[in-house]
Order: C-alpha cells, then sequence, then structure tokens
C-alpha cells in the first residue's frame, strides 16, 4: 500500500485533466462529478477520451460494487467505448482483494494495467537526443502525426487517434505537445499540460518500429523540460502503462497506486 495522499492525488489529476482534454474536444461532453464517480466522457473514437473514473477514498466492498455497477451502466449508455480507470490503493483492502469478481459481475473486462506516478523532479536539464530533433506541435500536420503515433502504439486505427486531436486550438496553446522527429519523420510523442499546480504527462507513445532507443523518454523529458519552463512547476504526475512504467523513474518519478482499466465486456 502506497501513501494514500498521492493516490488520491492520481486521481484528482486524471479528473482535473480530462475534465479539460474532454470539454476541448467536445464543449457538450459528459462530464459529471457524481457520488463516488468522475464522468470524462467525449463519446468520441478515441477510447482515451471517454472515461469514468472511482473516486470514493478507503472504499469498502460493498460500497465499490455499487460504483462498479454504475459505472458500467453509464459506459453501457455510450455510443463509443471507453475505460473505467480504477486507483487501486483508493479501495479497502477486502474491496482490492474482491475487485476482479466484482468488475466481471458488473459486466466488466479488465483491458490493461497502469501505474499512478508523480515526484519533485523538475525543472530538469535541457534534453538531447543523438538521433532526434524536437518540434513543438502547433500545426495541424503535427497533430495527425502526434496521433497517428499513439494510434500506432496502442493498437487504435488511425482515423480514432484524429478524431481525438484534430483541430484542437487547445493542443497548439496551452499543452506542452511535442514530436521527436528521426531524419524528419515523426517517431516518438509527448505532452505535458500544468494541472492544479502539476504538470500532468500524458499521450507518451512511439512507434513500435522505433521502441527501446530511449526516443520516448528524450521527448518526455522535452516535454516536462518546456513545460517546467513555461510555468514555474515543479511537481509532475502521470499515469504510466505497463509498457512505459520502467522509464519514467528513470526521469524521476515514484510510482503510487496501481491501475486497471476497464472495458464493458461485448
Amino acid at each position: 500500500m502506497h501513501d494514500l495522499a498521492d493516490s488520491v492525488e492520481s486521481m484528482e489529476q486524471l479528473a482535473a485533466a480530462w475534465r479539460v482534454m474532454v470539454l476541448d474536444r467536445d464543449p457538450d461532453a459528459d462530464v459529471r462529478d457524481l457520488p463516488g464517480i468522475a464522468v470524462r466522457w467525449a463519446d468520441c473514437r478515441f477510447a482515451f477520451w471517454n472515461c469514468v473514473t472511482l473516486t470514493d477514498v478507503d472504499a469498502s466492498a460493498g460500497l465499490v460494487k455499487q460504483r462498479l455497477d454504475e459505472a458500467a451502466e453509464i459506459m453501457r449508455s455510450k455510443r463509443r467505448p471507453g475505460f473505467l480507470w480504477v486507483f487501486e490503493d483508493l479501495l479497502d483492502h477486502e474491496a482490492r482483494a474482491a475487485l476482479g469478481a466484482a468488475a466481471e459481475q458488473a459486466g466488466l473486462a479488465h483491458a490493461f494495467p497502469g501505474t499512478g506516478m508523480a515526484g519533485d523532479l523538475l525543472p530538469i536539464p535541457e534534453p538531447a537526443h543523438p538521433d532526434l530533433t524536437f518540434v513543438r506541435v502547433a500545426a495541424e500536420e503535427h497533430l495527425r502525426a502526434f496521433a497517428d503515433i499513439n494510434s500506432l502504439a496502442y493498437g487504435f486505427p488511425p482515423a480514432d487517434g484524429r478524431d481525438g486531436l484534430a483541430w484542437s486550438t487547445l493542443w497548439k496553446n496551452r499543452v506542452y505537445a511535442y514530436l521527436g522527429l528521426r531524419n524528419g519523420t515523426p517517431v516518438a510523442c509527448a505532452a505535458t499540460v500544468e494541472t492544479e499546480g502539476r504538470l500532468f504527462v500524458m499521450l507518451v507513445a512511439t512507434d513500435p518500429k522505433w521502441q527501446r532507443r530511449g526516443y520516448g523518454e528524450a521527448v518526455t523529458r522535452k516535454a516536462l523540460y518546456e513545460g517546467a519552463r513555461a510555468t514555474g512547476t515543479t511537481r509532475a504526475t502521470l499515469h504510466a502503462t505497463a509498457a512505459g512504467a520502467p522509464v519514467y523513474p528513470r526521469i524521476g518519478f515514484e510510482p503510487n497506486s496501481p491501475m486497471r482499466f476497464y472495458a464493458v465486456q461485448d
């Protein structure tokens, strides 16, 4: 069990950052804070912008079962699929032990694991990589490249990735989003955005053809460096997939709550 305050921070960072991202995608999106559930659902083709998360702290097994049923009902009412994010350390011991069975009873299938991370690590030195040049996302072609790299890395159809980011002025102005270019071709990407006094890292991805060369770490460092330089922020947070989890401690992040992502069962 990690420090509960860090796990609460991780959940609250998701809710705050995703509010901004989802409303940028659709000003009429379903953004609600219900008892024990935060809904951040753009109902778009980019599944990461369709999000529900549990927000109760030290929740009992009975309460978690109720919340899972409620979350599944919300998800089934939507046109597009998305994910329920569960921060395990917000559940009490019995609820964590019963989580898998309770999710299955609610009609939810475990999609993949994750880990919340945070650290007082900023500022960091200006990064460099011998293979890469860095370009800030500032034009529509950059947004398309950023979306396409995420689609390749996470297995989305390219049209779905583009549906999440196309035409966003927020991403070209308020978000510190960067591409890593190898010989002029975008191969990796990462973004940061100031969220309640922290720098929140999101949508880090590397083209699968170019993974395990340090490109994801390098472009993440660039997004952190530029975001911190612009905002003066000293603390950063993120939610790592299993593939990315080994990278971030090298930058200075410390794991807090394990996470589980659930989708509605077919």
